[in-house]
């Protein structure tokens, strides 16, 4: 079996997120085809082969730097400060092992990116690991650092497909220098108002704002924001709790994160930085202190705030590397910016496969997302963001070349609609990518070999599936809540038991108004991707969209690949079926009686 190191964490803002999509990797890789190795990059890019405990730690701080190491603040290893490297290996120790790149190829045979944003996505950790001959999970360099950067995206996506959108950018020596409210007049004129402001650089809605009045002070405000400077008056800070405000500059999700520049001295501490702050206040006239993050942008994105529908539409590739545009996902968002808080720490979004509105419409976002992933060579996958106008044109934006990675994440969704489970879309992401890596002209015969083995172990798995021990997994009931709650365990259980070498997990929906009447249902892969149980009975009630056949039809390579078999359809089953066809039963709703011998730990 191939090993695979999963990297997560790194040296970016989104490294939590990355630690979340770790999580994911490890629990679903398919056991029968891969060996999961932990690798956790730290703040300071140290490569880290991590005891398998911490991958489930709650995140990255509660593990590293280790406990000893923290103090009263919560922090990441670069607060620490340069260390001597005997001091770093015997940190390092209490976690892991550190490796070194050379090192590598000793202990996996393909690393697993499931890291996000600058030195992530950008191509620095692709181009070390091709410097050092181990395939990677991803699109190439190129793809990488187009990937990255959301203004040379504009201009790409504009000579690839014709992007129809007001942009312009400033770089921080103007905003420094120049007079703001003439610079506010300037953007207004190019992009209109309202207007949204982006950091270039960053992923996961990390560095966004949003201007919709004409306030000088609203657009200094959230210049400021993405070019991750904080200017601190002195009536703030004297009038706060100076600890519980050094942590929050210090977390990625609230504050600009450390270190951080005043002047010509860097902090690294959250410690230190309350020590600076009180000196600078008490030892200066100064009304403000103005912190900079060491990570700062050096230039912001603006651009015309669209009205639309805001949607989310993965783009694949069969065995052969032809493109394949998954069903796009409408993001109903409640709130005036999809920012990192909405999107990872509230219930402010609906979902919705495909969009709310025509075939046409929908076909047509396909093909456009289609034409930018093709010209644009990113391969493997791409998820790309845009907005569908009221006059129905289709404006992209943010291609994203290593999608989020946790079980509800948007890629998981589309893959789902046709037919691929989480497990099944981590095979495809090693085994497409050990496809692109071999048309590089580097290693081309080594990682032809990996793939011929590979593809032969995806096809002896194929048919071994039916040999499997079967698991009913039965969920769902007549009450709305204990709905929502069984059908959270039961997506952790069908997680579990599709990344398992011996169980083949067989979702079962009780649907109905009481005991005596009740329906069970066999649910396809896609169903068990829904946001809410309540999706699941009103999708019981209907026929599948058309779009989601036609995309199905078009991907049908992909699946009889990964799979061996076509999306199966909704079917109604009885108790007595159930009992002759499963071997084992996961209950996930109270009370329920399958008749089975229940599989214990899921």
């Amino acid at each position: 079996m191939l090993k695979i190191g999963i990297f997560f964490g790194g040296p970016a803002r989104e490294r939590e997120i990355s630690f979340a999509g770790g999580k994911t990797a490890m629990g679903n890789i398919d056991k029968s085809l891969f060996v999961p190795v932990p690798i956790f990059v730290d703040g300071c890019g140290n490569f880290i082969l991590l005891q398998e405990e911490f991958i489930y730690s709650s995140s990255i701080r509660a593990f590293y730097p280790p406990q000893k190491y923290q103090g009263e603040y919560q922090i990441y290893s670069e607060s620490l400060g340069r260390q001597s490297d005997e001091a770093l290996v015997e940190m390092i120790a209490e976690v892991g092992t550190r490796l070194r790149p050379e090192q590598f190829r000793d202990f996996f045979d393909f690393a697993f990116i499931a890291m996000h944003g600058p030195a992530c996505e950008d191509g620095s950790i692709q181009g070390l690991l091709e410097w050092y001959g181990v395939p990677y999970s991803g699109p190439s360099l190129m793809g990488s650092s187009i990937g990255i950067d959301k203004i040379a995206q504009n201009e790409l996506i504009k000579l690839a497909v014709g992007l129809d959108k007001k942009t312009t950018t400033l770089t921080r020596q103007r905003f420094e220098n120049e007079d703001t409210k003439s610079i506010f007049e300037e953007i207004k004129s190019k992009v209109g108002l309202p207007f949204v402001v982006k950091a270039p650089h960053q992923g996961s809605s990390i560095g966004v704002a949003f201007v919709k009045q004409d306030s000088v002070e609203d657009f200094v405000k959230a210049v400021k924001q993405c070019f991750f400077i904080r200017e601190i008056s002195a009536e703030e800070w004297n009038n706060s709790d100076k600890k519980e405000y050094v942590q929050r500059m210090a977390n990625f999700d609230e504050g600009i994160g450390l270190p951080v520049s005043l002047g010509n001295q860097v902090v690294y501490h959250p410690a230190d930085l309350l020590t600076v702050l009180d000196k600078y206040f008490s030892e200066t006239n100064a009304k403000n202190a103005v912190l900079i993050s060491t990570n700062a942008e050096d230039e912001v994105l603006f651009e015309a705030f669209v009205k639309g529908q805001e949607f989310s539409c993965g783009v694949v590739q069969k065995p052969n590397c032809e493109s394949v545009a998954l069903p796009p996902t409408e993001i109903m968002a409640n709130v005036e910016v999809f920012d990192f808080k909405a999107k990872y720490q509230s219930s402010a979004t609906r979902k919705s496969i495909p969009i709310r509105t025509s075939l046409e419409n929908n076909q047509k976002v396909q093909q456009e997302v289609k034409k930018a992933f093709d010209a644009l060579r990113f391969g493997v996958c791409t998820r790309i963001d845009g907005f569908l106008t009221p006059d129905g044109r289709v404006i992209l934006h943010d291609p994203n070349t290593i999608p989020g990675m946790s079980p509800t994440s948007l890629i998981f969704k589309q893959m789902a609609e046709i037919g691929m489970n989480v497990s099944d879309t981590i095979t495809y992401f090693i085994r497409q990518s050990i496809r692109e890596r071999s048309r590089t002209g580097k290693n081309t015969f080594r990682f032809l070999k990996m793939l011929d083995r590979l593809d032969g172990a995806i096809a002896e798995r194929i048919k071994t599936l039916e040999n499997r021990k079967k698991v009913a997994i039965v969920f769902g009931g007549y009450d709305a809540e204990i709905r929502e709650e069984s059908y959270a365990k039961a997506r952790l259980a069908f997680g579990k038991l599709a990344a398992s070498s011996e169980y083949l997990p067989i979702p079962v929906f009780i649907s109905g108004e009481g005991k005596e009447n009740y329906q069970l249902h066999v649910l396809p892969t896609n169903f068990m991707f829904k946001e809410f149980a309540e999706d699941i009975v009103n999708a019981l009630r209907t026929s599948v969209h058309p779009l989601i056949e036609e995309t199905r039809n078009n991907a049908e390579a992909i699946t009889l690949h990964f799979t061996g078999k076509l999306v199966q359809e909704l079917r109604t089953t009885s108790r007595e079926e159930m009992q002759a066809t499963c071997d084992f039963s996961v209950i996930c709703t109270p009370g329920v009686q399958a008749g089975l011998p229940v599989l214990e730990d899921f």
